[in-house]
């Protein structure tokens, strides 16, 4: 069975077939198809149905790209991934407006349908709760929503906080002040604040107090107002120190909350802040409570398998 898509009139066949074709090789991999482009067409040939599914494949990536979408490997799994479960026309929502630019004048979009949803959630919610695996981009995007609404004006500070809990390892004697001693776990936030500022730009705001990156300890007794609030690694919380933490919101302010409730590094019988928070509040308006799945992890496709995996032994017990 041979399928043929025209792609004469496609601007940019390079970016759809990716650097020495890697996006093609993983749809014929993917469906057990070869795929040759030859007199301003794409020739799919394999069975029929396998035909067809990278044929489905290959036009929702070129209509995301008529669009002003990006194409690289993780879009190409991931509109894989929704053929297979015939939502590819969910595809077209990723190519709407970015959050943000980068200091690099890189245009931020989500780049699934989940961080899409999650994004409205934060943008249309007070209070948003971003639960799950690593590499979703839980924290990257409420720090970029954080960084857009202090550009519009909407807010006047951001504030960056987490507990500071060890993930399995002991830091040991630090030099330094208590600042200092805590940057180690404070390092996720300062990346993606580096990443959408600059860090002379970062570093401006920092000293004009705009910008506030300090452990969860910190926040207590005060009220903040006019602040754009995430409490990141939050399922090393306790439900005190959520509670403390929740009750910090003050007027024209959004918080954001997010955590993995699979990696939780309290000491054996300490319950869950994080998972506390979920079920004492999942029935308020205007709390939000997002849950991603392994589909949106948008790093390397290999930690959607072995999150994945993990997923499936912890259901084996």
């Amino acid at each position: 069975m041979e399928r043929k898509i025209e792609i004469d009139r496609i601007s940019d066949t390079s970016a759809l077939f990716g650097n020495l074709d890697s996006n093609l090789k993983i749809i014929e991999k993917t469906f057990d198809v070869t795929i040759i482009s030859r007199d301003g067409e794409l020739k799919i040939n394999g069975d029929e149905e396998s035909t067809a599914l990278a044929e489905r494949v290959l036009l929702s990536l070129i209509k995301l790209q008529s669009r002003g979408g990006n194409i690289d490997e993780q879009n190409v799994h991931y509109s894989i991934s929704l053929v297979k479960e015939d939502r590819e026309e969910k595809l077209k929502e990723l190519s709407g407006d970015s959050i943000c630019l980068t200091s690099k004048g890189k245009p931020l979009k989500p780049k699934t349908v989940g961080q899409k949803t999650y994004c409205e959630y934060i943008k249309n919610k007070t209070i948003t709760i971003g639960v799950g695996p690593a590499g979703t981009g839980k924290t990257y995007l409420a720090v970029a929503m954080a960084v857009q609404a202090f550009r519009a004006g909407s807010i006047n500070r951001i504030i960056l906080t987490r507990p500071a809990v060890e993930a399995g390892e002991k830091l040991g004697f630090l030099p330094g002040d208590l600042q200092q001693k805590v940057d180690p776990y404070l390092r996720p936030l300062y990346d993606a604040l580096f990443d959408m500022l600059g860090s002379e730009t970062y570093m401006k705001y920092i000293e004009k107090g705009s910008i506030e990156v300090a452990p969860l300890a910190y926040m207590r007794g005060r009220t903040l107002d006019d602040s754009f609030i995430i409490l990141d690694e939050a399922q090393n919380t306790t439900p005190e120190q959520m509670k403390m933490f929740l009750t910090r919101l003050g007027f024209n302010s959004k918080m954001v909350i997010t955590g993995d409730v699979t990696q939780i590094d309290l000491p054996d019988g300490k319950k869950s802040g994080l998972k506390d928070a979920m079920r004492v509040l999942k029935n308020i308006d205007d709390i939000g409570i997002f849950k991603f799945t392994e589909k949106d992890v948008v790093r390397h496709h290999l930690v959607q398998d072995i999150v994945k995996a993990y997923e499936k032994a912890a259901q084996k017990g």
